[in-house]
C-alpha cells in the first residue's frame, strides 16, 4: 500500500468525497445488521439471541478474570473465555452467512469432496474514541483550531469501526490495510518516543479470548496485521479447491497469512497476549505452509487430460503426499510442546495428526499403484529407489534396492496398502475420538473413501494361494516441486492518503520535531529581487538569504519553511507554485509566515509550539518522506517493538519503512 501524501493539500470537503468514492473499501461487514434476503427471520433472531448471551457471559467473565488474583480462578475464567470466543466467532460466522454479507459465502455448487482446512478466528476489540487526545495535539502541539478537524477525526473513528467486521473477500483485505498504513501516518505524526497517546487499546486473544489491553499503538497495529493474517486463512479455507483456480487462490491465501505471521513474529517481542506469541506465530506459520502444501497436492490431483499416469508420475504424487505428511507432523509437534499445547484449539491439533496419518497413507497407496498399474519404463529404473528410504527399521540407509520381478513389486506394493490401510484406519480412530471433529462429516467422508479406496485395491492383489508374509514397506522419500513461498503482505496494492494531511507534510509537522511560527512578515522586492533561494516541495524552504537583501531584512532565515504565502496555506505547494506567486508580486511586496525547526536541545520558548523530540533529518530516514517526490514511493511497512523492552514496556513503535 502506498501512503499518499498529496502535495495539493485538500480541506475537509474533498476529504468526505474522497470518502464517498472509497465507501466499499471503508465499510466492514456488520455481522449484526440485517438484511433482507430471504432467510428465515426465526433463524436469524435466534442467532442474535445467542450472541448477546455469549457478549453478556464474556464481559462476566472478563470482568471476574481483572479482578481475582487466584492462580486457580484465573486460569478456569481463561478457559471459559476460549469457549466463549470461540462460540461467538461460529455464531457470527452463521449470521454473515445467514446476512449474505460475505461475497464468498456461498459455495459453489457441485464442489468436489476436499479435506477441510483450518481458518483462524480475528481478534475482537472494543470500541475506542480518538477524539480527546487527537484534539489536544492539533490545538497544543500543532497549534491549529481543533474544532475544524472533526471530519479526519470521524473518518479515523468511522474506519476503525469498520475494521472490527471486515468482510472475508479482497475488500475486508484493502478494509484492513487502509487502516494499518493509517496508523502508520498517526504513528509518524502525533507519537513521539517513548510516548503514547494516551488511549488504552483493548483487544481479545484470538486463540483464548482472554482480553489483552496496552497503550502503545504498537499493539494496535500488531492486532491489525494479525487480522490480515487471519482473513487470508478465512479466505483461503472458503476456496472451492476442486477446480485448478480454486486451489491456486487457496495456495496463494496460505502463502499471504503465513507472511503475516512471520512478519509479526520477526517484529514482535514480549506481546501482550498469547497468539502474538513468537511461539504461536511460528506455530501459525508453520500450519499455513502446510496447508498451503496439501492445495498444492490437491492441484496435483485434479484431472488433466495432459498429465501423464505412468510410474513415474505416481511416484512423484506419492512423494509429494509424504512432504505434505512431513509438514504436518512438524506442525503437530509444535502444536503439542509448551506453550503452544496451553492455548492451542484440542480440535486443531487432532486435526493436524489426522491430516498427517492421512497424508502418509496416501502416499503410500500411490507408491503402490506406481509399483503394481504402471510398470516402470528402463528410463524411470534409477528414479525409482530415491523415491524411498530403508525399512523403517533402519530409515537411515536411502536408496531401498527395489525388486525387478512383476510378482516381486506387486508383493512391495500389497506392503505399501498395508500401511496405507493401517494409516487411514489410525487417522478415522483419530478423527473419532475428537468430538468437534466427529460433526465434520465431509472429513470423515473423506477419510472413508481413502480407506475403502486402499481396502479395494489390496483385495485386487491378494490371491487365495498367497500364503507368504508380506514384506515391511520402506518409507517414502518426502519431496516436492513447488514449496510453498511465504509472502508478506502486498500493501502496495491499495493507496492510501493520510487523513491528517492538512497539517502538513511529515517531514516537518509531526509530534518529533519543534518548530518556530514566524511572521506573518512582509517582504518587498528590492532591485536584485527578493534576496533569497528556495529549493524543494512541500513545504519549500529558503536555501540561502543574501545578507543586506529584503528577506534578511524581514528577518528571514535560511532552513525557514514557507507555511503562507499573501494569507494562503502553502505548506504542500511545490517548489515552482512559489516561485509563480513571488514573480507575480508588485510593488507592495508579499506576506510570508515561516516555520523554523529547532534543535532537539532547545527549550520551546515563548510562541513556540510545544513539539518532541527530532530532526528533519532523522524523520526523513525513519519515515522514508522527505520531499514530495519520494512522498509518493511504497515505503515497506515493518513492526518494530523493541525486544529490549521491559516487560510491560515498549520502547519503539511500529512504524514504515523505506
Amino acid at each position: 500500500m502506498i501512503p499518499e501524501e498529496r502535495p495539493d493539500g485538500p480541506g475537509a470537503g474533498e476529504e468526505s468525497a474522497r470518502l464517498q468514492e472509497a465507501g466499499s473499501v471503508r465499510k466492514g461487514s456488520d455481522p449484526l445488521a440485517q438484511t433482507p434476503r430471504g432467510h428465515p427471520q426465526s433463524r436469524r433472531a435466534r442467532v442474535h439471541q445467542q450472541i448477546t448471551k455469549e457478549l453478556r457471559m464474556r464481559t462476566g467473565a472478563e470482568n471476574l478474570y481483572r479482578a481475582t488474583s487466584n492462580a486457580w480462578v484465573r486460569e478456569t475464567v481463561a478457559l471459559e473465555l476460549s469457549y466463549v470466543n470461540s462460540s461467538l466467532q461460529l455464531l457470527k460466522e452463521e449470521l454473515e452467512e445467514l446476512n449474505g454479507s460475505s461475497v464468498e459465502a456461498d459455495r459453489p455448487e457441485g464442489e468436489g469432496i476436499t479435506v477441510p482446512m483450518i481458518p483462524l478466528g480475528l481478534k475482537e476489540t472494543k470500541e475506542l474514541d480518538w477524539s480527546t487526545p487527537l484534539k489536544e495535539l492539533i490545538s497544543g502541539h500543532f497549534g491549529e483550531d481543533s474544532a475544524s478537524y472533526e471530519a479526519e477525526i470521524k473518518e479515523l473513528g468511522d474506519l476503525r469501526q469498520a475494521i472490527r467486521t471486515p468482510s472475508r473477500s479482497e475488500a475486508g483485505l484493502e478494509l484492513l490495510m487502509a487502516y494499518y498504513t493509517q496508523l502508520c501516518f498517526l504513528d509518524a505524526r502525533f507519537v513521539a518516543p517513548p510516548g503514547n497517546l494516551g488511549l488504552l487499546f483493548h483487544w481479545y486473544d484470538s486463540l483464548t479470548g482472554v482480553p489483552a489491553q496496552q497503550r502503545a499503538l504498537a499493539f494496535e497495529k500488531g492486532s491489525v496485521l494479525f487480522n490480515i493474517g487471519a482473513l487470508h486463512t478465512q479466505i483461503g479455507a472458503r476456496q472451492d479447491r476442486s477446480c485448478p483456480e480454486g486451489t491456486r487462490r487457496a495456495v496463494e491465501a496460505f502463502q499471504k497469512a503465513a507472511g503475516a505471521f512471520s512478519l509479526l513474529r520477526e517484529n514482535f517481542s514480549r506481546a501482550p497476549s498469547p497468539d502474538m506469541s513468537p511461539a504461536s506465530l511460528s506455530m501459525l506459520e508453520g500450519l499455513m505452509t502446510a496447508q498451503a502444501q496439501e492445495c498444492i497436492f490437491e492441484g496435483l490431483l485434479l484431472p488433466s487430460p495432459e498429465a501423464p499416469q505412468d510410474c513415474l508420475a505416481q511416484l512423484r504424487l506419492a512423494q509429494e503426499a509424504a512432504q505434505v505428511a512431513a509438514e504436518y507432523r512438524q506442525v503437530h509437534r509444535t502444536m503439542t510442546q509448551p506453550p503452544v499445547r496451553d492455548y492451542v484449539p484440542f480440535p486443531w491439533t487432532t486435526l493436524v495428526h489426522v491430516k498427517a496419518e492421512y497424508f502418509c497413507a496416501l502416499a503410500h497407496y500411490h507408491a503402490a499403484v506406481a509399483l503394481c498399474d504402471s510398470p516402470p519404463a528402463e528410463e524411470d529404473s534409477p528414479v525409482l529407489p530415491q523415491a524411498f528410504l530403508g525399512p523403517p527399521a533402519t530409515s537411515e540407509a536411502r536408496g531401498a534396492v527395489l525388486p525387478q520381478e512383476q510378482e516381486e513389486r506387486r508383493n512391495l506394493g500389497k506392503a505399501h496398502l498395508k500401511r496405507s490401510i493401517l494409516g487411514q484406519e489410525e487417522a478415522l480412530r483419530l478423527h473419532a475420538v475428537c468430538r468437534a471433529l466427529r460433526r465434520v462429516d465431509l472429513l470423515q467422508a473423506v477419510l472413508a473413501q481413502a480407506l475403502q479406496r486402499s481396502l479395494a485395491k489390496y483385495s485386487e492383489l491378494d490371491r487365495e494361494d498367497d500364503f507368504l508374509e508380506t514384506a515391511e514397506a520402506p518409507d517414502i522419500q518426502p519431496k516436492t516441486q513447488q514449496k510453498p513461498e511465504i509472502r508478506a503482505p502486498s500493501f502496495s496494492r491499495v493507496k492510501v492518503t493520510d487523513i491528517f494531511q492538512r497539517l502538513g507534510p511529515l517531514s516537518v509537522f509531526s509530534a518529533k520535531n519543534h518548530w518556530r511560527l514566524a511572521g506573518p512578515v512582509r517582504v518587498t522586492r528590492g532591485e536584485a529581487g527578493f534576496g533569497l533561494t528556495l529549493r524543494g516541495d512541500a513545504p519549500v524552504l529558503v536555501a540561502a538569504v543574501i545578507p543586506g537583501g529584503p528577506a534578511a531584512a524581514a528577518g528571514l532565515q535560511e532552513g525557514d519553511y514557507i507555511v503562507s504565502l499573501n494569507g494562503q496555506p502553502c505548506k504542500w505547494w511545490r517548489h515552482a507554485e512559489v516561485v509563480a506567486q513571488l514573480k507575480g508580486v508588485g510593488n507592495e511586496g508579499v506576506s510570508l509566515q515561516v516555520v523554523t525547526l529547532l534543535p532537539r536541545a532547545e527549550p520551546p520558548g515563548p510562541g513556540h509550539h510545544r513539539p518532541a523530540l527530532g530532526g528533519l533529518l532523522r524523520i526523513q530516514k525513519e519515515c522514508g518522506w522527505g520531499t514530495p517526490a519520494p512522498a509518493r514511493a511504497s515505503p515497506r511497512r515493518f513492526l518494530g517493538w523493541s525486544r529490549k523492552a521491559k516487560r510491560g514496556k515498549t520502547t519503539g513503535r511500529l512504524s514504515p519503512q523505506p
